[in-house]
C-alpha cells in the first residue's frame, strides 16, 4: 500500500522501538498465536505492507476484488439477514417455533433437519429408531414439508435449508409446497446447502458416491436456474470444515477449492458461468479469535474475485461477488459455564459483520448441551439486534480497511489458501484429494495440535482448562425432545401410504430410475415423485439402486 514514508527513517523507528520494547517492556510467558496457530507479530506497521496496492488488492467496497465488501454501501443500505437455525421434533413442533421467531423480528428462516432425514431415511427406518426429531426436525415425505411451513407464505421470506446429500429431494419438497400456496417459483428466495464435496471431507453425511452425487448438484443448477432463478441452489460450506477442527486458512482453502470444483462442474455440463456462478453462495464458521475470522471473510472475496475472473474468464460482476452467510462457532461453546456462551457468541457475531457478512446466525448459549430452549433463542437474536442497532458498527463500511494488521493478516490468510490450492491441485483435484485422505489427514492434525496446547495450557479456554468452577452446577432450561416425536412420525408415514395413490408412486419411481440410467436431469422426475407423496427414503432408495452406496476408504 503506497504510503510517503522515509523507507530508512521507517526502519530505524522499528528498531528504535523494538530495542526498547524488548529491553524495557514486561513480556507474558504466552504463545502468541491465532487459535490456528499462526504466529502474531508483537506490533504491525507500514513496513508489513509494502507488496500491498491499495487499489488492485483492497480496493472500495462493490468493486473489484470486493475487499472491503461485494456492495457500495454494505450495512448503509441494507443490513444483513438475521437467522435463527431451528428445527425439532415434529413439523408441527418446529413451524411453532419459526412462528415466534417471525413474530420477533427474525427476517429469514434457516431449517435444520434430524439426522434420520439429513441421510435421507425415513422416519420408520429401523436405522432412525431413536433419533427422529432429536437433532432437527423429521420430514420424510411432502406431508411434513407442507406442515414445516403452515401459515407461512413461501414468497415472502428467505429460508436457508441445512442438507445435504439428499438436497435435491428437500428442495423438491419446498418446490411442491410452493405450488400449492400457489406461489410462482421465480418468487422463492433463499438457499440449500446441497455441498456434499465438505460431507467426504468432513461431515460424514452421504449417500452415493461423489461422481452421481456432484452431478445431482448440476441438475439444481440448470433446473432452478431456470424455474426458480432467484433461489441459491448451493451454499460451499466451510462451517462443517471448521467444527471438524480445521484451521482457519483450512477452512478457508477447502471451502473455495470445493467451490470451484462446482464452478468447473457446472461449466463441463454446458451452463453459462455468468448466470449459474451468481446463484452459488458460501457459509462459513466465525470463530472465537476476532481479527483472523475477519481476515479470513476479506481474503475470502479477494480469491474468489480474482480467480473468477483470471481462471474462469467471468465478466458479470455477480459472479466475481462472494456472497456468505454465518455462523458463530458451535465448537466453540462449552457446557462449562454455558452463560459465558453469550459473551463468545456476542464476539463472533461481531466478526462476521465486520467482515462484511450477508446474513447471520447466532448460536444459543445452550446448543452444547442440546437444541436451543426459546429463552436462548431469543437472547441469540437479540444479541444481532443489539449489534446491528446499538452499536454504530453498522453505519460506517469496513472500519477496519487499511488497519496494518488486518491488511497483514488478510494477505497471509490468501497466501497460505494459495498454497493449499497447489497441493489439491497436485494431487488432481478435489474429489482426488478427498479419496486420498488428504482433507482429512489435514483436518485431523491440525484438530490434535489444538487440543495439545489446550492440554498443556498454552491456549486457554475459559472455564473449562482455566478459571474452573468446581461446584458449578447448571441450571439454565433444557429443551427435551419426548418419545412421543417418533410414534407421531411413524404414524404420519403409514397414513401417508395408506392414502396415496400407489400406483403413482411406483411409475414415478421407475421413471426417476429409467432417467438416472438415461442420465436425464433428475429434478422434473424427483419432482414427479414428491407430488404423489414417494417418501424420502423411498426416492433415496431408488436411486442407490442405480448409484451405489459410497463407502470411505479408512485414514490412518
Amino acid at each position: 500500500m503506497s504510503m510517503n514514508i522515509d523507507q530508512s527513517k521507517l526502519e530505524e523507528a522499528r528498531k528504535r522501538w523494538e530495542d526498547r520494547a524488548r529491553s524495557n517492556g514486561r513480556m507474558r510467558e504466552v504463545k502468541f498465536t491465532t487459535v490456528s496457530g499462526e504466529p502474531l507479530e508483537m506490533l504491525y506497521g507500514p513496513e508489513h505492507l509494502t507488496d500491498l496496492d491499495f487499489v488492485k488488492d483492497i480496493g472500495y467496497p462493490g468493486e473489484f476484488p470486493f475487499t472491503r465488501g461485494i456492495h457500495s454501501t454494505m450495512y448503509r443500505g441494507k443490513l444483513w439477514t438475521m437467522r435463527q437455525f431451528a428445527g425439532f421434533g415434529t413439523p408441527e413442533d418446529t413451524n411453532a417455533r419459526y412462528h415466534y421467531l417471525l413474530d420477533h423480528g427474525q427476517t429469514g428462516l434457516s431449517v435444520a433437519f434430524d439426522l434420520p432425514t439429513l441421510m435421507g431415511r425415513d422416519a420408520d427406518d429401523p436405522l432412525s429408531e431413536g433419533e427422529v426429531g432429536i437433532c432437527g426436525v423429521s420430514v420424510s415425505s411432502l406431508a411434513d414439508m407442507e406442515i414445516l411451513f403452515k401459515g407461512i407464505n413461501l414468497g415472502d421470506i428467505s429460508t436457508s435449508m441445512t442438507i445435504n446429500a439428499p438436497a435435491a429431494m428437500m428442495m423438491c419438497f419446498y418446490l411442491a409446497v410452493a405450488e400449492k400456496q400457489g406461489v410462482p417459483l421465480r418468487n422463492l428466495r433463499g438457499t440449500i446447502q446441497a455441498d456434499i464435496l465438505k460431507e467426504y471431507i468432513a461431515q460424514k453425511e452421504w449417500i452415493y458416491p461423489p461422481g452421481p452425487s456432484m452431478k445431482l448438484i448440476v441438475d439444481m443448477f440448470e433446473f432452478l436456474g431456470m424455474e426458480a432463478p432467484q433461489w441459491n441452489p448451493i451454499s460451499v460450506s466451510g462451517y462443517h470444515i471448521r467444527e471438524a477442527g480445521s484451521t482457519a486458512a483450512q477452512e478457508l482453502a477447502f471451502t473455495l477449492a470445493d467451490g470451484f470444483a462446482y464452478v468447473e462442474a457446472g461449466i463441463k455440463r454446458g451452463l453459462k458461468i455468468e448466470e449459474f456462478v451468481p446463484r452459488i453462495s458460501f457459509f462459513f464458521n466465525s470463530h472465537i479469535d476476532f481479527f483472523e475470522e475477519i481476515a479470513k471473510f476479506r481474503a475470502a472475496r479477494r480469491i474468489w474475485a480474482r480467480r473468477m475472473r483470471d481462471k474462469y474468464g467471468a465478466t458479470n460482476p455477480k459472479a466475481l461477488m462472494l456472497r456468505f452467510h454465518t455462523q458463530t462457532a458451535g465448537c466453540s461453546l462449552t457446557a462449562q459455564q454455558p452463560e459465558n456462551n453469550i459473551i463468545r457468541t456476542a464476539f463472533e457475531a461481531l466478526a462476521g459483520v465486520l467482515g462484511g457478512t450477508q446474513s447471520l446466525h447466532t448460536n444459543s448459549m445452550d446448543e452444547t448441551l442440546a437444541l436451543p430452549s426459546e429463552k436462548a433463542v431469543k437472547i441469540a437474536l437479540r444479541t444481532q439486534q443489539i449489534l446491528a442497532y446499538e452499536t454504530g458498527v453498522a453505519n460506517t463500511i469496513d472500519p477496519l480497511g487499511g488497519s496494518y494488521f488486518i491488511e497483514a493478516l488478510t494477505a497471509k490468510m490468501e497466501k497460505l489458501a494459495e498454497d493449499y490450492f497447489e497441493s489439491i491441485d497436485a494431487l488432481g483435484g478435489v474429489i482426488p484429494a478427498i479419496e486420498a485422505g488428504f482433507f482429512q489427514r489435514e483436518i485431523a492434525d491440525a484438530a490434535y495440535r489444538y487440543q495439545q496446547e489446550l492440554d498443556k495450557k498454552e491456549k486457554i479456554i475459559v472455564g473449562v482448562n482455566e478459571f474452573i468452577d468446581e461446584d458449578e452446577r447448571i441450571e439454565i432450561p433444557i429443551l427435551k425432545i419426548p418419545p412421543e416425536v417418533e410414534h407421531i412420525q411413524k404414524q404420519r408415514l403409514a397414513d401417508v401410504r395408506q392414502s396415496r395413490d400407489e400406483n403413482a408412486v411406483q411409475t414415478a419411481l421407475r421413471n426417476l430410475k429409467t432417467a438416472a440410467n438415461d442420465d436425464k436431469n433428475l429434478m422434473p422426475f424427483l419432482l414427479e415423485c414428491t407430488r404423489a407423496y414417494a417418501t424420502l427414503g423411498e426416492t433415496c432408495s431408488a436411486l442407490a439402486e442405480i448409484y451405489g452406496v459410497y463407502e470411505e476408504q479408512a485414514v490412518f
